[in-house]
């Protein structure tokens, strides 16, 4: 068959390598209880939302993010250094379990992600908790509260000495998985988070899975959009509070 031919999902339990990615689970690892947030962008852009990198901008219907720091520059002619970072966009809604569904579409991207984060918690770099990135090539499932962002692991990383001693700290904190996706297409994105459990479906096929203990952080008080690159559209985005299927 011609690979242009390929269902654009992830065929994960005829791909997935038993030691390196769990197979995801088929059915769904939390449900949905009450809706806590809905914006399909048409109206009034919804009053949580807020700016966290910019840039970000509500176009034709859609919530579009445009990576502008693109690169790291030192601080010069009076202006501070500037570190790449994708353009992030916030919503204050704190969850434990949750399903996050969002429509997203490549159009330049690299990568697009939907991240879970809590300000208050001191554990971890800028409390960053876990995040889902999707490519066009791949999806990644990050614990990043005890994976790398966690101080001490943030910290051991900037030497380049401590290379394997960090690897063998962050051994099972994150997977990726193949995919197939175009660009121009709207795909539906759903993110489960049920206790140490992540859980990914992309058009509601099984897209990727991370079981990891810094997932199950009481309070993720903030949920980030992210886009990695020029440019990449969300629209109809939803939020459930949930509860981890069988308790």
């Amino acid at each position: 068959m011609n690979p242009r031919h390929f269902p654009l999902f992830l065929l994960i339990a005829a791909h997935a390598v038993a030691a390196d990615r769990p197979p995801v689970p088929a059915a769904p690892i939390a449900e949905k209880k009450e809706l806590l947030f809905s914006d399909d962008f048409e109206g009034k852009p919804a009053r949580v939302w807020h700016k966290v990198v910019p840039t970000f901008a509500f176009v034709d219907g859609t919530l579009k993010g445009t990576q502008t720091r693109d690169k790291n520059a030192p601080a010069a002619d009076g202006k501070p250094a500037v570190t790449a970072h994708a353009a992030v966009h916030g919503l204050e809604i704190p969850t434990k379990d949750s399903i996050v569904e969002a429509r997203i579409r490549f159009e330049g991207a690299s990568m697009i992600d939907v991240e879970f984060d809590d300000r208050k918690y001191t554990g971890a770099h800028y409390g960053h908790i876990c995040r889902a990135q999707v490519r066009l090539n791949g999806v990644t499932l990050i614990d990043e509260r005890d994976g790398g962002m966690r101080n001490d692991i943030y910290e051991m990383k900037k030497d380049p000495a401590r290379k394997a001693e960090v690897a063998k700290l962050l051994a099972g904190r994150s997977v990726t998985y193949p995919a197939r996706l175009e660009v121009g297409k709207w795909y539906t994105l759903v993110v489960e988070t049920a206790g140490d459990e992540m859980r990914v479906t992309i058009d509601g096929k099984p897209a990727g899975y991370l079981k990891s203990s810094g997932i199950a952080h009481a309070t993720k008080s903030k949920i980030e959009l992210g886009v990695g690159g020029k440019d990449g559209y969300f629209d109809d985005v939803k939020v459930w509070n949930a509860q981890v299927i069988g308790k």
